[in-house]
């Protein structure tokens, strides 16, 4: 399924004055030595630093680096509990956020495009009802490390077949489309975040490192919660 985000220039009006940090760095004058290996250093950190070269998005070579995109530890994962009890025979529904892959495309003054897929991996325990669940997650951009600018709620359905206690789906964002405002901007200065809709006893349950297979207690084997420090 193809999703898009807009994030609105007006929005952006105080994160497109931030400062392009890599590109500053990169103006730096040298300290000496053989000029030949240090055109050569630079060449090559540039080359790995801003060639694009993620997938799936065309090889294109942009005006800067691209946002950086991952997964909120607190809202990584998603596990339902009866009655609010944290047991394995209690669990619902739960799911992870197994991975993003993600590319963005910018040059001159248009703004940075970024498409995503995210794979999750979905379970359904023996304290779910029914056989179909719709998962609700996030995408949301920032500035790197401060404000949330924009933020946008999807809802992923997805159906167990009998005897089913697990499965993995992909969504794909068509766009997250961050305008610039100058030239100079960076995607370096934004990070685009995912995240299940969790309540805060999830979160909570998260942040603390508990953990339950994704078919918890489907068998009478099934352990109560493994605490990871």
């Amino acid at each position: 399924m193809r999703r898009s985000l807009l994030v609105s220039a007006v929005l952006l009006l105080a994160a497109a004055t931030l400062p392009v940090t890599a590109y500053a760095q990169r103006q730096r004058p040298g300290s000496g030595g053989d000029d030949q290996q240090e055109d050569q250093a630079k060449k090559k950190k540039k080359d790995a630093e801003w060639g694009d070269t993620q997938a799936p998005l065309p090889q294109l070579r942009n005006a800067g680096p691209c946002p950086f995109v991952k997964v909120l530890y607190d809202a990584g994962r998603y596990v339902e509990f009866k009655g609010g009890k944290e047991a394995s025979a209690n669990v619902g529904y739960s799911g992870e956020i197994q991975g993003i892959s993600a590319g963005c495309a910018y040059k001159d003054d248009q703004p940075i495009s970024v498409q995503m897929e995210i794979l999750f991996e979905l379970g359904k325990g023996p304290a779910a009802e029914g056989s179909q669940k719709t998962y609700r997650y996030w995408v949301a951009v920032t500035k790197r490390n401060d404000a949330v600018i924009a933020k946008q709620y999807f809802d992923l359905p997805v159906s167990f077949q009998p005897g089913q206690d697990r499965l993995y789906a992909t969504d794909n964002i068509d766009q997250v489309v961050i305008p610039r405002a100058q030239t100079t901007t960076s995607g370096s200065n934004f990070e685009i975040l995912v995240g299940f809709d969790v309540t805060p006893e999830m979160a909570a349950f998260n942040r603390d490192g508990k953990r339950f297979r994704l078919n918890a207690g489907a068998t009478a084997a099934a352990g109560s919660a493994d605490k990871h420090p």
